[in-house]
């Protein structure tokens, strides 16, 4: 007796089951609703790193534009030295480190312009 109510409660178990499984595929979610947290996604990537990034290469292209003689400059090796001459049909900066050292890098190795007046200016 307990084996045969046992039996009936599992089969009617299955059969709700069956039914709830049937109801669920035929409510398949849409391809926005499916697609929507890799949207998301890709819009915070945009946001907070492609944007960002984007937006400081723009600034350092026109610091390497409003490069001129005379400006204190650092390179990405780490180099100080003050800009003694630019070629301007190419990419060629000199750049003098000591007292009769002058050393040529491109303008993509130019990092930052350290000018005494700029700081002064900024302070303000």
């Amino acid at each position: 007796m307990k084996i045969k109510a046992l039996l009936i409660t599992l089969a009617s178990a299955a059969a709700a089951f069956a039914q709830d499984a049937a109801a669920a595929a035929e409510e398949q979610p849409s391809m926005l609703g499916q697609f929507a947290p890799l949207i998301l996604l890709f819009v915070v990537m945009w946001f907070f790193f492609i944007r960002p990034k984007s937006k400081e290469m723009k600034q350092m292209e026109a610091m390497r534009k409003a490069l001129k003689k005379g400006d204190k400059v650092m390179t990405a090796a780490g180099i100080v030295g003050i800009v003694t001459n630019m070629e301007e049909g190419s990419n060629i900066v000199t750049v003098r480190t000591g007292s009769t050292t002058l050393i040529d890098f491109e303008k993509q190795a130019i990092l930052r312009v350290i000018n005494p007046e700029v700081k002064a200016e900024e302070k303000k």
